[in-house]
């Protein structure tokens, strides 16, 4: 039998490298964590063969001291922490003190730094774990790190790692994370010699637009969210630019790029009601809290993180995104753009906290004095009532300009062109106009095919899928609504009979109370009739047989405290589509530039129900572009 025994220190490390070290981005990942653990403000990334053959990293951080140099490459050193009350409250990128050591036990890796003021550079070199003496080098300012040959010694790993460019790839989206994190800083990155990546210390929206498109940057909603000692802030992509994959996803803690699956599911829920079937969102968001708060020892990667009190960073999650999906209205020019030229307008330049990164001992991360402020546009809150006189031009006269009357209620609209009252306690807002007065989706000219309304705005044309946006306006409206406890009921002149099964019967005898409270008046008439005596007043004008089929069906499949609590948005999704404007249905010129009126004051109008957009424009110079004018 054989006898326990100690494994050697190489041995230990080598295992370990099995979790920090699992191919050649969660190399250099540690690598750059150090370097902005030292306060670097450039840092350099030089690639080969996607890092299989070489992975070097250059900084002018605060660099090491000749004392330390050796140490640096042990296991569990590190000047991160000194006990365990500073795990408990890791401010750091890095703190567990392996990422060098397992590095540097399947590689042949040369660590040359100059300590801020010292009169030289010192090297070490470890291959593969056999340290050499450390000696005097050239070095202007910071560390470089250089990792040859990563698991050459060890080919049962190696035959793991995939192709060069697949390799190269996972490393390009770890510069990507790092560099987003930290918007301050410059980062460059070469591979095989060619420079695949340069972006310059700037602010959080112009590094989102040189790393995630312009276009991101140009219609992200920025999010700015605070309660108590919890910050949300950051760029949540637009639903319409929404992708086909999680790649555009980007979230990070403290700094910290991180997965969890509180923080998904929160994202996920705040943008359901506005995105398109199976797509996902695109954001870059920054979640601030006490260190104390979460728990970033949970994984060698440091990739995962517990949170003490997940429930409240749930709801404040959820509450902070819904809120800034709900503030975007149709005609909304994102607040980080120019409206006349398009171009992204960057922040102003917060002012830093003094700080110098210290060498040992418990240190606050930078990143968390640095990080780039963003504006919150605030929109007025106010009542009105028919925001929008009926307009009546005849060819070539001036645009009327719209008056505003406040009231108590707002108005509902497409009813045979005259408005009735929103349920009580409904607030409509001012749509913001120009200085001419002309409100941001314009004026109504004309209907196309029965399914898009043309606006003439300040700024060109604009095309609205009327059936889309008006399904969002009701929908938005039932659900402020029900919120209320404020469903009112249109009851009918003449009860409409349908014929229903035995479970539809059952359906409507088990679920009265449920279904008075959305605003139904269904009773049986029969073992196999249904009456319909009274429909929600807001979908008066619906099929009331097919509307209350609809709604029959959903309770019956899941229950109605099911229906009114976790799957009540998509009951009244039903329900809204059934009430909403239908295609090849002819508008008049009131009843559309009603419907823009409404659009402007609605919460998440851009898009439909189901994420669909509602509008687009077409600016005057795409136009002149379509005919070639001024070429």
């Amino acid at each position: 039998m054989s006898r326990i025994q100690l494994l050697s220190d190489q041995l230990v490390n080598q295992i370990a490298a099995g979790e920090v070290v699992e191919r050649p981005a969660s190399a250099l990942k540690e690598l750059l964590e150090n370097s902005l653990d030292a306060g670097a403000d450039n840092v350099g990334v030089e690639l080969v063969a996607g890092g299989t053959k070489l992975i070097k990293v250059i900084d002018d951080g605060i660099g090491i001291e000749h004392e330390d140099l050796a140490l640096a490459l042990h296991r569990h050193a590190t000047s991160k922490i000194r006990d365990f009350d500073d795990l408990q409250k890791v401010a750091t990128l890095g703190f567990r003190g392996e990422g060098l050591a397992s590095i540097a036990s399947v590689s042949r890796l040369t660590l040359t730094s100059r300590f801020n003021g010292a009169a030289h550079a010192w090297r070490i070199e470890s291959d593969h774990g056999r340290l050499h003496e450390a000696e005097p080098a050239a070095l202007a300012v910071g560390t470089t790190i250089e990792v040859h040959d990563l698991y050459y010694q060890t080919p049962a790993r190696r035959k793991f790692l995939k192709s060069d460019g697949t390799e190269f790839a996972h490393c390009e989206d770890m510069v990507k994370r790092l560099a987003l994190a930290n918007p301050d800083k410059q980062f460059t990155l070469v591979h095989n010699g060619r420079a695949n990546l340069r972006v310059m210390r700037g602010d959080v929206i112009k590094r989102c637009a040189a790393l995630l498109s312009d276009e991101f940057a140009q219609t992200a909603v920025q999010v700015e969210e605070s309660a108590g000692p919890l910050r949300l802030w950051g760029l949540a992509g637009s639903p319409t630019l929404s992708k086909s994959s999680r790649d555009a996803q980007y979230f990070f803690v403290n700094g910290r790029f991180v997965r969890d699956k509180v923080i998904a599911h929160a994202l996920r829920e705040a943008y359901r009601d506005v995105l398109h079937h199976d797509r996902h969102a695109a954001y870059c968001l920054f979640l601030e809290l006490d260190p104390e708060g979460v728990d970033v020892n949970v994984h060698p990667t440091k990739i995962e993180v517990r949170f003490r009190e997940s429930q409240a960073i749930y709801g404040f999650m959820l509450r902070s995104l819904t809120k800034a999906l709900a503030s975007t209205k149709a005609g909304q020019v994102p607040a980080g753009v120019d409206p006349e030229t398009g171009e992204i307008i960057a922040p102003a330049a917060p002012t830093y906290a003094a700080g110098t990164p210290q060498t040992s001992g418990y240190q606050q991360q930078p990143w968390r004095q640095q990080h780039m402020a963003i504006p919150v546009v605030q929109e007025p809150l106010a009542m009105y009532d028919r925001m929008f006189s009926d307009l009546k031009r005849e060819p070539g006269q001036a645009a009327v300009t719209p008056s505003y009357a406040p009231a108590e209620f707002g108005a509902t609209v497409l009813s045979g062109g005259n408005p009735r009252p929103l349920p009580v306690g409904t607030r409509a807002f001012m749509p913001a106009t120009d200085e001419d007065g002309i409100p941001p989706l314009g004026f109504a000219m004309a209907q196309l095919h029965g399914v898009y309304i043309l606006a003439q705005a300040a700024e060109g044309l604009i095309v609205v899928d009327m059936h889309a946006a008006h399904e969002r306006v009701v929908y938005e409206k039932l659900k402020n609504a029900l919120d209320l406890d404020n469903m009112p009921s249109q009851p009918m002149l003449i009860p409409h009979l349908f014929s229903a099964d035995r479970f539809e019967v059952a359906t409507v005898e088990d679920n009265r109370e449920a279904l008075a409270h959305l605003g139904f008046d269904l009773s049986v008439q029969s073992p196999t009739q249904i009456a319909i005596r009274g429909i929600p007043m807001l979908l008066k004008d619906a099929d009331a047989v097919e509307l209350a089929r609809s709604v029959i069906k959903d309770i019956r499949e899941v229950g109605a405290s099911q229906m009114l609590t976790g799957r009540r948005n998509e009951l009244l999704s039903t329900m809204a589509c059934h009430g909403s404007v239908r295609a090849n249905r002819s508008l008049t010129i009131p009843e559309m530039n009603a419907l823009l009126r409404e659009m402007e004051a609605t919460e998440r109008s851009g898009q439909c129900n189901h994420g669909r957009p509602t509008w687009f424009r077409l600016s005057m110079n795409d136009l002149d572009k379509l005919f070639m004018r001024g070429q």
